[in-house]
């Protein structure tokens, strides 16, 4: 007997609240067990709703395997093990892809790769940005056709198209093994789940088979291991709800695409607020490190978010995203309660990450120096310093975004060029009163300039401290600021009025146009 339409509208409804129980109650249960969210929960928690219902629009909900392979006969898989789709986040449309670990460990499959494809697409058409939330075990080895994984690498490609197109979020909130790990390392914000999320080349039991090593997927590439070693994680969260929160908070200061300004938001914080307590940050002895995340607390808006990124990698260097007058602003700001702020190779390629990332979307500079230099030595050569320092200047070189610098403190050597010194074309370069700016600091002057006075006189102590406090005297602000190599020495109270008021005019220039295809990093 032909089924009437409003029993083909009953099995439709029947088939999707089938399809949205995932793999299963016994699944999500253990899903649960293990700390974590089911896909859905996810996704609840991140897209908008809007009176009362929710704004994604999931495509491709009826997609399941279609292997012929043996070991996929009779197995279900509920949308193919992933959720793909588009939705508003605070009121602005996001593409997500959500993997649902109930299903085959969240392991990608042909037609899982092919909803994914169709998403990247829709994603980078409408110019919207693109969400991963990450919880599968990599390719799904049970499928004949595995040489169709990534869509052959379309995937990859698709991510580089996105590349400064589309701002890109590989939120880690499981394990991502194997080829999936390079999503996060594609992606532009990458932050990971402490105890849950894990990402690598090669999982635990094929590290094994390979190398004969017993290693827990936490040892391997747990967040502890990407956030304070590898460089390749942003951040750690404690758990899926904090993961969303933060996910939000990233994409608050990022357009939604590179055609569209940053989002400005209200403040009722005063423009011309003075940092009265200033003083307090900066010790009188020069070598004495000072508080320079306290710094970037009180320049920014009081009522919007500061998220620094890798606060535990490169710490040398400050990478923070805050708001001046309600305008995002991507901070990089030395760090001398690190080694005394000298740079290595990871405060190097960090600080180049992030100032590619906010010159890709328009987000204005802020360049607080206080920075002794470039490390020297046996070990750093041989490691690369001048390769990967490159990548900074270079980073620094190439920005168009509006760029502001600060000498707070110290700007020595080639650490004042790659933090934006005159030569970068600041739109605005100012230093406070307390400021140095020299090739290299009295110390090491004094001791390769004077050496044989300093070892032939009869106090070589006093000789030597006479001798730094006079080349001191000639490295401070008033003498750049006379030949016109600054723009002023500022009152450091007045440093977030001065800021601000050069936004407003800096934000209108206009990158210069360049018949050249690209130039080429120092990688």
């Amino acid at each position: 007997m032909t089924s009437s339409f409003t029993d083909k509208i009953a099995d439709l409804e029947a088939r999707i609240a089938d399809i949205k129980l995932l793999g299963g109650e016994a699944a999500i249960v253990k899903q649960h067990a293990a700390g974590k969210l089911t896909c859905r929960e996810r996704l609840d928690l991140l897209i908008d709703v809007k009176d009362g219902e929710s704004t994604f629009s999931e495509i491709m909900l009826h997609a399941h395997h279609q292997s012929e392979s043996a070991m996929m006969q009779g197995r279900k898989t509920p949308a193919d093990g992933v959720i793909c789709g588009t939705g508003l986040v605070d009121g602005r449309p996001v593409a997500v892809i959500a993997f649902d670990f109930t299903v085959m460990a969240g392991t990608i499959g042909e037609n899982t790769e092919r909803k994914c494809g169709r998403l990247r697409s829709i994603a980078i058409e409408r110019r919207i940005p693109m969400v991963w939330l990450l919880d599968s075990a990599g390719a799904r080895v049970q499928e004949a056709a595995t040489a169709m994984f990534a869509g052959s690498g379309q995937m990859f490609f698709d991510q580089v198209t996105m590349s400064g197109l589309i701002p890109q979020v590989a939120a880690m909130m499981g394990p991502c093994a194997a080829g999936t790990a390079y999503i996060p390392g594609l992606a532009d914000f990458v932050p990971m789940v402490k105890g849950t999320s894990s990402m690598a080349l090669a999982g635990p039991p094929l590290v094994k088979a390979a190398t004969g090593a017993d290693v827990s997927a936490e040892e391997l590439g747990g967040s502890k291991v990407h956030t304070r070693e590898s460089g390749v994680g942003d951040l750690e969260v404690k758990d899926d709800a904090a993961m969303i929160a933060m996910i939000k908070t990233w994409l608050s200061f990022h357009p939604t695409s590179c055609d569209d300004a940053p989002p400005r938001y209200a403040t009722t914080d005063s423009r011309k607020r003075r940092l009265d307590d200033v003083a307090t940050l900066i010790p009188d002895n020069t070598r004495s490190p000072m508080d320079m995340h306290g710094l970037i607390d009180r320049l920014r808006d009081q009522d919007g978010p500061m998220l620094e990124l890798k606060p535990k990698w490169g710490q040398a260097i400050i990478c923070s995203l805050i708001r001046l007058d309600g305008r995002p602003v991507g901070v990089v700001a030395s760090n001398s309660k690190h080694m005394g702020g000298v740079l290595t190779n990871d405060p190097a390629d960090k600080a180049a990450k992030f100032i590619e990332t906010c010159d890709a979307f328009g987000i204005p500079l802020l360049f607080l120096q206080d920075v002794p230099g470039f490390m020297v030595g046996v070990k750093t050569e041989k490691e690369g310093i001048i390769r990967h320092g490159a990548k900074m200047l270079f980073a620094v070189s190439r920005a168009t975004v509006p760029k502001l610098t600060v000498v707070v403190r110290k700007g020595y050597g080639a650490g004042y060029y790659v933090m934006c010194g005159k030569g970068y074309h600041p739109d605005l370069i100012v230093a406070w009163p307390n400021a140095e700016i020299s090739v290299m600091g009295p110390e090491g002057a004094v001791n390769i300039a004077f050496r044989k006075q300093i070892e032939g006189s009869d106090n070589p102590d006093e000789v030597r401290a006479g001798l730094v406090e006079a080349f001191r005297e000639q490295i401070t602000p008033y003498i750049p600021a006379a030949r016109t190599y600054i723009d002023d020495v500022i009152d450091p109270r007045d440093t977030r009025r001065v800021l601000i008021e050069a936004l407003d005019t800096a934000v209108r220039k206009k990158a210069p146009v360049s018949s050249r295809k690209h130039a080429i990093m120092p990688v």
